[in-house]
């Protein structure tokens, strides 16, 4: 009996020692566990150490998405909204001026090319930037010149566009002929292709410019200034009724005709070749009898278009000068030939002019 009584207690006491050991070794593993979970321990101080868990792992997550939503909701004041710049026109006050076709362009002009008959005018008169109309000039003294159209000439960083930054698939170092850099000035408005016409013209840049203005003053363009070849300048400007005495002339010249009207044009640049298309997409349009066309468009000048196009049986000149909306010079063309198709119809005398009291 003693002996078995001595037995129990040290069963008793080796069973005490094991629980206290396990406790030991767990004690550490616990008191991590509390450090990591402290801010959860007001909520469950009861719970599983695995319960416990999914709290922290949730306030960690919800602490993660309120900084990407703080991220998120800053990023519109680092990109500051910056209005469009007005245009000439625009400050002018051209726009509030409404004409019966409710054309988008500030500016428009409208002559039969035979009889001069003015169909329609809008602010005719007004003096404004012209943007790359003004290759229409350059065009007309470089083939008026009669140069050499094979002659090569390379593009130097002289032609590059220091005024508006804009930018060109010819690099400096390029060489195309002449006429082809003609063809990408006059059809897709190549802005280094004109800057390279007007500087290897003989006595150099200033001259030529020198003779656009000459040759403006010749056709009796009076309110017509060019500083540069390309348009890029503000300060090349023109009126309605200038633009219109040179789309007739330029009319005449078969090269320009041609180039000018032509839906697209490769150049062999090295090893590559660039296919480059026309700046109109009326060109592409069989519903049009295009002969002449000239985009233009820089802030300043809004959209411009200048076309001659045979309309119901009558050749017209149109100008349309500072349209608010990329497609919109076009669509003013689309709406001054259903005019004319519909007047045309009905035997009705074609005549519209701009309310000037707006």
């Amino acid at each position: 009996m003693h002996h078995r009584h001595r037995a129990a207690v040290s069963r008793f006491l080796g069973l005490l020692g094991l629980v206290v050991v396990s406790t030991a070794m767990a004690l550490p593993a616990a008191q991590a566990g509390e450090r990591t979970k402290a801010p959860a321990k007001k909520h469950h101080a009861s719970s599983s150490a695995s319960k416990r868990a999914v709290p922290a792992r949730k306030v960690a997550a919800h602490t993660k998405a309120v900084r990407v939503t703080a991220k998120t909701a800053k990023a519109p004041t680092r990109v500051a909204f910056v209005p469009a710049p007005q245009s000439f026109g625009q400050l002018a006050g051209l726009h509030e001026v409404s004409d019966p076709l409710d054309l988008k362009s500030s500016v428009a002009l409208v002559i039969d090319q035979d009889t001069k008959e003015v169909l329609l005018s809008k602010n005719d008169h007004a003096v404004l930037p012209i943007a790359s109309l003004t290759k229409l000039m350059t065009g007309l003294l470089i083939s008026q010149a009669k140069l050499p159209m094979e002659e090569p000439i390379t593009i130097t960083q002289d032609d590059v566009d220091t005024e508006k930054g804009s930018r060109s698939r010819l690099t400096v170092g390029t060489t195309l002929t002449r006429g082809e850099l003609l063809h990408l000035a006059l059809m897709s408005s190549e802005n280094r292709a004109a800057h390279a016409l007007g500087r290897t013209y003989p006595g150099g840049l200033e001259t030529f410019v020198g003779l656009m203005n000459n040759k403006a003053r010749q056709l009796g363009m009076a309110d017509t200034r060019y500083v540069e070849p390309t348009g890029l300048s503000s300060r090349n400007q023109s009126s309605a009724r200038d633009l219109a005495t040179l789309v007739n002339v330029a009319h005449g010249d078969p090269l320009l005709r041609e180039l000018s009207t032509s839906p697209s044009y490769e150049v062999a640049v090295g090893a590559r070749t660039l296919q480059y298309n026309n700046t109109n997409g009326l060109v592409k349009n069989p519903t049009w009898d295009i002969g002449l066309q000239k985009t233009g468009y820089i802030s300043e000048a809004g959209r411009c278009l200048v076309m001659q196009a045979q309309v119901a049986g009558r050749k017209l000149i149109m100008v349309f000068l500072d349209s608010a909306g990329k497609f919109s010079r076009l669509g003013d063309a689309e709406r001054v030939r259903h005019w004319v198709e519909s007047k045309a119809s009905l035997g009705a005398p074609l005549h519209a002019r701009a309310n000037t009291n707006g």
